[in-house]
């Protein structure tokens, strides 16, 4: 069963986005007293639309909400992403209630790999240890040995004996991409995200020679050939990073447009020019499922604390041992 249909097979959860909201309400006003009323936390990935990244208490990629979830002492966690955002959440902390604004945000990439089909694999490559990217379902999560991000997929990848059999999950182009740089030959899921999968080389191609100063930047979960074009590959905190600290003044990047929001605060000088996609009648790289999310649904979900993100306590402890595994071996990425 896909994230959708789950969240399809839980829709009468979803009856408080029916309440109105009174006319006049100072929606950032009431989220601000019900996170102190609550001792509530607000999570964001970058990207979500920017006047929830502003409303955050903490904004970052997967690996930084992974972190900052497993430290909050908050008693509510709002989880301003997609739905396997939050099941990490829920995977770190039990005893905490976690929500996530629309039930409905999945993610193409978590869709397309199953914890059944990636058993059936495992019996292929019995010698083989399971390395999954986060962005999966806790069913993936427990048929994994070890979890990674786009940030620190690389640093443990290499930490792992070099005649160790690997089967990395779910996304093709981000193992194909880790393949590359330490050398491996990992069995690849066939899975990718529908967003990353948009960017049209052609049309970047074609941006690149508008704007001959401008360097590519692009997230390893992109094709081959637009990543083999690239000026730098990076995850979704190591993009930002890079447009802060590098010296060239524009960028045409490569990934969910939602984080432009954060690097145009960041480094509010420097040109950032969206890359296109295929799609010509839409020249936008956004994340439908992330934009589901808004600032009215945020509220109704602090007032009515739901819906909320519940979990076998089976699948929950087996997916908690690859995550942890996960935090220990990325000690030393800051």
């Amino acid at each position: 069963m896909t994230t959708i249909e789950k969240a399809m097979a839980m829709l009468p959860a979803r009856g408080y986005l029916d309440m109105e909201i009174p006319g006049g309400t100072d929606l950032v006003a009431e989220i601000n007293h019900m996170r102190k009323e609550k001792n509530a936390i607000i999570l964001a990935h970058y990207y979500q639309t920017g006047d929830i990244q502003d409303i955050a208490d903490f904004l970052g990629d997967s690996l930084q909400l992974a972190r900052a979830a497993e430290n909050t002492d908050a008693d509510m966690i709002v989880f301003c992403g997609v739905h396997f955002m939050a099941e990490t959440a829920k995977i770190l902390n039990p005893t905490k209630k976690v929500v996530l604004p629309d039930l409905l945000a999945g993610c193409s990439l978590a869709d397309s790999c199953s914890g059944e089909g990636l058993r059936e694999l495992k019996k292929e490559h019995p010698d083989a240890i399971v390395v999954s990217y986060i962005n999966c379902d806790s069913g993936v999560k427990a048929e994994s040995d070890i979890i990674v991000t786009s940030s620190n997929a690389e640093h443990i990848i290499n930490s792992l004996p070099q005649e160790q059999k690997i089967i990395f999950a779910p996304d093709r182009n981000l193992g194909r991409y880790i393949n590359q740089v330490t050398g491996r030959n990992m069995i690849l899921w066939d899975g990718a995200c529908i967003v990353h999968e948009a960017f049209s080389l052609e049309r970047i191609a074609q941006q690149m020679l508008d704007h001959p100063k401008a360097k590519l930047i692009a997230h390893p979960e992109a094709q081959k050939p637009v990543l083999q074009v690239a000026h730098y590959v990076g995850s979704t905190a190591n993009l930002l990073n890079y447009v802060v600290n590098d010296s060239a003044e524009e960028f045409i990047v490569a990934t969910e447009e939602g984080i432009l929001h954060e690097m145009r605060k960041r480094a509010p000088g420097k040109k950032l020019i969206p890359a296109l996609t295929i799609d010509d009648t839409c020249n936008c790289s956004e994340c439908h499922f992330m934009k589901l999310n808004t600032m009215q649904k945020l509220y109704l979900c602090m007032k009515y604390e739901q819906p909320e993100i519940l979990m076998d306590e089976e699948i929950r402890l087996k997916a908690l041992r690859p995550i942890n595994k996960m935090l220990e071996l990325s000690k030393a990425i800051k």
